[in-house]
């Protein structure tokens, strides 16, 4: 891909991420996963892994690196919500 192509790429990974930054931090602060669908993050989880995957068989650095950060966040929350659920 071209250098403009990875660069709105890496921009779209970094605002889709850290937009799951608030919300991993609040929950593990508070343990609260009362607001949280469970059906919603298994599929949420399930789909960002398999995005990770898809990265890898392009090899596109921008999936790779941030799908791997937000299954990191997403997991967190989804084992949280199994435990204090």
């Amino acid at each position: 891909m071209n250098l403009a192509g990875d660069g709105v790429g890496y921009a779209a990974a970094m605002l889709t991420t850290l937009a799951f930054v608030p919300q991993a931090v609040k929950t593990i602060r508070s343990k609260d996963t009362r607001g949280i669908s469970l059906e919603m993050y298994v599929m949420f989880t399930v789909g960002v892994a398999l995005w990770l995957a898809y990265g890898f068989v392009l090899m596109s650095w921008p999936m790779i690196l941030c799908n791997a950060v937000t299954l990191a966040l997403a997991s967190t929350i989804l084992v949280l919500k199994l435990r204090y659920g």
